[in-house]
């Protein structure tokens, strides 16, 4: 399981002086051709055509930025050269919430250059509330097979250890015994769920992309197709 709530793109001044930077190298500043977008949603007045326009509805109430064919051209150009050539990817931000297993977490955490995050405590919040079904990944769980060498399903070892968890939790609270508290830490497994905000920019999404696309994780293919439906996905997309 994999939940993206919340993303947060680049202004439209950022926009603006990403493309006015990656137009440097030749001096070609005079080619700009994006700006604030006045099309609605039959795509009138556009600044580029409508197969690229971020504004893909009525639904916008702010300004969209609006990147024209020329810029866009450019920028598709330069991602086919690769990192070297396409550094403007390392200038377009990202924020996002993610809740994901821990398991999916220790696989995301190799891609450290670029990334920055802040996440749930399970040092000091780990006792905060009962621990729930929701709180963990467990949808390919089989129920009806036990494991080898019990006669405890995948499901029944989870709330099992669901169960001690939360004994280990009352225990804690009504004690406040650090022993208890280390139950839970050495027992929480991998599967779950923890809440971060991470800052990430195009060029890492471009790694992760080309990486991960064909994960055997689900998550991993959720997050791919995140990564699809963000404003110029094309050019975070192009490649290998």
């Amino acid at each position: 399981m994999l939940e993206i709530t919340k993303t947060v793109l680049p202004s439209p001044e950022q926009w603006e002086i990403i493309i006015e930077g990656m137009r440097n190298p030749m001096n070609s500043w005079g080619n700009m051709d994006s700006g604030i977008c006045p099309c609605g949603s039959a795509f009138n007045d556009c600044l580029s055509d409508a197969a690229t326009c971020p504004r893909k509805s009525d639904d916008f109430d702010d300004a969209i930025f609006c990147i024209g064919p020329n810029d866009n051209g450019l920028m598709m150009q330069l991602a086919k050269g690769g990192p070297v050539h396409g550094k403007y990817r390392r200038m377009i931000p990202v924020f996002l919430t993610i809740n994901a297993p821990l398991y999916w977490w220790k696989e995301f955490d190799t891609y450290k250059v670029g990334t920055v995050a802040n996440s749930c405590s399970t040092m000091h919040k780990i006792q905060a509330k009962e621990f729930t079904e929701d709180d963990f990944s467990g949808e390919h769980l089989i129920s009806d097979v036990g494991v080898p060498g019990t006669v405890l399903s995948p499901a029944e070892f989870m709330r099992g250890m669901r169960n001690a968890l939360n004994g280990c939790r009352e225990m804690f609270l009504a004690t406040k015994d650090k022993t208890w508290w280390w139950q839970m830490i050495q027992l929480l497994p991998s599967s779950y769920n923890q809440k971060r905000t991470v800052m990430l920019n195009y060029e890492v999404l471009h790694n992760i992309y080309h990486s991960r696309k064909n994960h055997k994780l689900d998550e991993w293919h959720t997050f791919c197709d995140w990564i699809e439906q963000l404003p110029y996905s094309e050019i975070i997309t192009i490649g290998g």
